[in-house]
């Protein structure tokens, strides 16, 4: 390994899934990040699958979508709501991609005819997308999805020790989240779950240098001490981090118990001390909204809360950028119609339809966006709700009967949304597909281009005419029907860089109806917000307030 200047800082998770790696690691990232240091964040997903695109969102939660068109892990989600910096594709890779390159390096020749082997090949290859991935950043913190003690994980692990062989004690440090539970039949706090944890680690050639414990409540210090005693960890460095009631407040915990400045003393940083002030000020309007407004997210993949993480957390941050608290109210696209959208949609203060792919629960969705601009409830249609709302707008507006898409009807006599099978990119390359491209391949993908119309109601959210967002769709509007669809009323806001295509539509005669062919949630953080999201829940005030 040649010479590299980053520090790392490898995040392990033990005990069980879901504690929270994503959280911690984004969180210490802004911690740092305060005091001055450039940090990035890298996850490592020990499953096959080349990249999240192509699997289930109820196997795997949401697909975030980088700014340079990469679809990752969720968890990069956590990291630029957290970060000021930008995730890539380097960000975030698979076990799938790592033996990809190994085998494509092994049919090429490069091993010169030898046995290829997990150690040094695997290894080697982790290794070198671990250090392209941290690039010239001060810090680079590198999350290991799973659990220790999987299968799945164990040459991540190797590689990971290998580095701090490599690399030094100055140069690496090791996180590792477990589990402290409190059985309530024995009345007890229970440390064995985390001593085991780290005896696997251990096995592995792996001494954490700091605990992170997540537990229901603070842990006392002598519990801490016993956790120190028998994980070979400084007392110190044994982290309680309970439940919080809002997870803007985990940076402020950790600081409060000084992790940050382990970790920079540990790493021998020179740096300042970490400044919270944004964060306190998010903490403030998180915890003491003056008043509540009520979303219906109407979507495909309702019974997986993760499904929609950025989209959530949008939401909320619409929510704290007018004092309210944004209830979210989940209804199952294929349950919802004509006859049952009034009592399902009732006490709505606004109505949302988010992303998916393909036919089922469309024929619900198009009954909840009539519903929304009969009753002039505030809208907001993202990716396939803008589509929604052509359709709807089509049949019921317009008169085209059956009007549909060729993704839900390749026969409908009215396609007003097709495979568009050439575009231009944000860098004026014209990138083209048809239905038999690959799936992972054929997407409008990443940061593009788009020109808002200078009357329009998202301009004037935007307070600018030409934006960048994130896309990830196939199907586009059908430019051979704007004609009648903008001489019925409906405004096309905006289009992309070339102006071939469609990217947000409004309603002329509505308060605020809005369908937007990107994905803004992936650009709004708790700190700034976004201009949609924050507009969409000023309008659903509004309309709460007419209401009453």
């Amino acid at each position: 390994m040649g010479k590299v200047q980053t520090r790392f800082i490898f995040v392990t998770g033990g005990v069980v899934s879901s504690l929270g790696k994503g959280i911690a690691s984004a969180s210490i990232g802004a911690l740092l990040e305060s005091r001055g240091l450039t940090v990035t964040i890298l996850k490592l997903d020990p499953y096959i699958n080349l990249d999240p695109g192509t699997m289930s969102p109820f196997q795997h939660g949401e697909v975030f979508v980088t700014e340079d068109g990469s679809e990752t892990d969720l968890d990069l989600g956590h990291y630029e709501r957290f970060l000021k910096t930008k995730m890539t594709k380097d960000n975030n890779f698979t076990t799938g991609q790592v033996y990809e390159e190994v085998l494509r390096k092994e049919r090429k020749g490069d091993y010169l005819g030898g046995t290829v082997q997990v150690i040094p090949h695997i290894t080697d290859e982790i290794k070198n997308k671990i250090i392209k991935g941290a690039g010239n950043s001060d810090v680079a913190i590198v999350e290991i999805g799973g659990t220790v003690g999987d299968i799945e994980s164990q040459p991540f692990l190797e590689a990971i020790r290998q580095m701090k062989l490599e690399l030094g004690s100055n140069q690496t440090l090791f996180i590792h989240l477990t589990l402290v539970p409190f059985l309530k039949s024995a009345g007890e706090t229970k440390t064995k779950p985390t001593q085991r944890s780290v005896k696997e680690m251990l096995s592995h050639g792996l001494q954490p240098d700091i605990l992170i414990c997540r537990s229901d409540g603070v842990l006392a210090d002598e519990e801490r001490g016993k956790i120190a005693l028998f994980t070979n960890v400084e007392e110190s460095s044994v982290i309680s981090m309970p439940d919080v009631n809002s997870i803007y407040k985990i940076p402020v915990e950790l600081n409060n118990q000084k992790v940050d400045e382990i970790v920079v003393n540990k790493l021998n940083l020179t740096c300042r001390k970490a400044s919270l002030v944004d964060w306190k000020r998010v903490i403030e309007e998180d915890l003491n909204p003056k008043d509540s407004v009520t979303v219906s997210m109407v979507g495909k993949y309702t019974e997986l809360a993760d499904a929609y993480k950025s989209l959530n957390e949008a939401l909320r941050h619409g929510g704290l950028k007018n004092s309210l608290k944004v209830d979210i109210r989940y209804v199952d696209s294929e349950l919802i119609n004509a006859r049952n959208a009034k009592s399902l949609l009732k006490g709505s203060h606004a109505v949302l339809v988010p992303g998916g792919f393909g036919e089922r629960g469309i024929e619900g969705m198009i009954a909840a966006v009539k519903f929304a601009r009969i009753n002039k409830i505030p809208y907001l249609g993202i990716c396939l709700g803008l589509q929604i709302a052509v359709i709807e707008y089509a049949r019921n507006v317009v008169g085209l009967r059956g009007a549909n898409s060729t993704e839900f009807d390749k026969e409908t006599k009215h396609p007003v949304i097709g495979l568009i099978s050439e575009w231009m990119d944000s860098e004026g390359t014209v990138e083209k597909r048809d239905e038999n491209s690959d799936l992972g391949g054929t997407m409008r993908l990443g940061a593009q281009e788009c020109l808002l119309d200078k009357d329009s109601l998202s301009r004037s959210l935007y307070k600018k005419t030409k934006i960048l967002e994130r896309h990830r769709h196939r199907y586009e509007v059908n430019n051979n029907y704007l004609d009648m669809l903008i001489s019925s009323g409906m405004k096309v806001a905006g289009r992309s860089k070339d102006r071939s295509l469609v990217e947000v539509v409004e309603l002329n005669k509505h308060p605020w109806f809005v369908g937007c062919q990107f994905h803004p949630e992936f650009t709004s953080n708790p700190r700034k917000g976004h201009p949609l999201f924050s507009g969409f829940i000023k309008a659903a005030k509004k309309y709460k307030r007419l209401k009453k």
